[in-house]
């Protein structure tokens, strides 16, 4: 009788605590987003690996699809293609040239934008224009650091194309100064050149105009000034926060990369 009676206590304070614990939580609790998170030139997926593990870590789905980095129309399509797989909301994240793609994406369920050291052209505005030297001084990206090469392109003229790369004894000094050399070496092996046309096609209708966007200054960038940064994220809106990081702060500050993407989830 005296087992009888404890086994009953037992099973109604697990029932009262699940009870509890249930009731804690929100009926209506949103899903988390899947956070979908776009590289730039000169640079591949792999440039995501400590940001999309920290957030991993938090709990939320990460895709890091690949850019093909033709222009902007082209990749916010390929983009998208990755965008439709995908059932619930999505919170986009551009780096460098990735911020003129993601902001060509045009889909409902895409709830808020991230840009992190990126370009956030307006409608018709290339991106290279926003690294006027005259308004935005500062960006090292000239040759004989930026380096031109013919490709075979399948999208290309003839299957060719003209692309830019970073040139490899210059990627540490330029393009990511605060990450080790054999930091920097392993990105180099990662290097994706982009078409020289992708940073002169206009940009389409600029997706931020309609949707919530946060934005992170890589105050000591040698790629995209930090003045250009600075006039992006004023001139769209954005909610603006700022990290002392070269042009490659997923690489160098993962963590305070991830922690401005988390805060822009819908709560």
């Amino acid at each position: 009788m005296r087992l009888s009676r404890t086994l009953r206590a037992a099973v109604a304070a697990v029932a009262i605590t699940a009870a509890t614990t249930l009731a804690a939580i929100p009926a209506d609790a949103a899903p988390l987003p899947t956070i979908v998170l776009v590289h730039g030139a000169f640079a591949d997926a792999t440039s995501w690996n400590g940001v999309a593990a920290a957030l991993r870590d938090q709990g939320y789905r990460v895709l890091t699809p690949d850019n093909p980095l033709r222009g902007p129309a082209f990749d916010a399509a390929a983009i998208q293609r990755t965008i439709d797989t995908i059932s619930g909301p999505v919170v986009l994240v551009g780096h460098s040239y990735g911020g003129a793609v993601i902001s060509n994406v045009h889909d409902a369920k895409v709830e808020s934008l991230v840009y992190i050291a990126a370009f956030a052209p307006v409608r018709g505005e290339p991106a290279q224009l926003l690294l006027d030297p005259i308004r935005f001084p500062g960006s090292q990206l000239l040759p004989p650091v930026l380096q031109l090469a013919v490709v075979d392109d399948p999208n290309g003229i003839a299957g060719k194309n003209l692309d830019g790369f970073v040139a490899p004894d210059r990627f540490n000094s330029v393009f990511a100064q605060d990450v080790s050399p054999a930091t920097a070496a392993d990105m180099v092996t990662h290097q994706h050149s982009i078409a020289v046309a992708a940073n002169l096609e206009p940009s389409g209708a600029p997706s931020w105009s309609s949707t919530p966007s946060w934005y992170l200054v890589s105050a000591a960038d040698r790629v995209i000034p930090p003045a250009s940064q600075r006039f992006m994220a004023d001139r769209m809106g954005a909610r603006t926060s700022e990290v002392d990081s070269s042009h490659a702060s997923l690489v160098s500050h993962p963590a305070e990369v991830a922690a401005v993407v988390e805060a822009a989830v819908p709560r």
